[in-house]
């Protein structure tokens, strides 16, 4: 089988340069292209170069469209707006389109359950293995103690991530509230400040927090009269983020058109 033609969406950022990479460094893989948004510095540039591993004879491009006609699959982890246009693109080319961005309103979730009728979509807020293992163990320990146990998810990420509570702790409360058999939508507490009065027996609590370049801290509470249980995962490597995508897009390759998670791509 030929190699997988990879492109990165947002391929000048932080991450963008670290999917490169973690392309260029994946047998079965290669570095199709790249973009960045109409007017960026970095148009033009060989994209090699942007991340740091030398030369790929490929330059940044403002042009998506013409990209997806020359790629297998793209990597995005770039902003809710921008998903959704490039969903549509991944549809009509009919490519894996692998998501990282998070952050998305109903209205966008809508528009990526159309696209994934024609794309085969690997969404998810984390692309950790450490993160869907830490998921899948907090969907059975909710499963195994009962609303005695209080569940509070904590999460600290660097001082310039846009969205709160982020994707991971969300999909870290979808796990819980899974367990549990309720919905989180019904059962989230997001903030808390002044005279809250007690906490309401079966809730789901997020406490979020910034600062610094942390890459991303989650910690799982269940806590009871007398015992706490903790459970956590500490990224120090956006690199962890970048092998994960690169294997969602190699595994979807032969999967038809959908919106899977990786916890399908790790088979938890």
């Amino acid at each position: 089988m030929s190699d997988l033609r990879i492109a990165v969406m947002g391929a000048a950022g932080r991450m963008g340069r670290e999917l490169v990479q973690a392309i260029h460094a994946t047998k079965g893989a290669v570095v199709a292209g790249g973009t960045e948004r109409p007017g960026a510095a970095a148009i033009g540039t060989d994209i090699g170069v942007m991340a740091g591993v030398g030369p790929l004879g490929v330059s940044i491009t403002d042009d998506p469209l013409e990209l997806f006609t020359r790629a297998d699959a793209v990597l995005d982890f770039t902003s809710p707006d921008a998903t959704v246009e490039f969903a549509g693109l991944a549809a009509n080319a009919r490519i894996v389109h692998v998501i990282g961005t998070t952050g998305f309103s109903e209205g966008h979730e809508a528009a990526l359950l159309a696209a994934a009728r024609h794309a085969t979509i690997v969404k998810a807020g984390n692309m950790s293995l450490g993160v869907n293992l830490l998921v899948a163990m907090t969907r059975k320990v909710a499963e195994a103690l009962d609303a005695d146990f209080d569940i509070e998810i904590v999460e600290m990420h660097h001082n310039r991530k846009v969205d709160a509570p982020s994707g991971t702790a969300l999909m870290l409360g979808e796990a819980a509230a899974r367990g549990r058999n309720v919905s989180l939508t019904d059962r989230s507490v997001r903030s808390r400040d002044g005279h809250t009065g007690p906490r309401r027996r079966g809730d789901i609590g997020f406490a979020t927090l910034r600062g610094g370049n942390v890459v991303g801290d989650h910690t799982v509470i269940f806590a009871s009269d007398g015992e706490r249980i903790e459970l956590t995962h500490r990224a120090s490597d956006r690199g962890i983020f970048a092998r994960g995508a690169v294997k969602a897009a190699l595994w979807g390759r032969s999967k038809p058109p959908g919106i899977y998670s990786m916890s399908d791509v790790l088979g938890l």
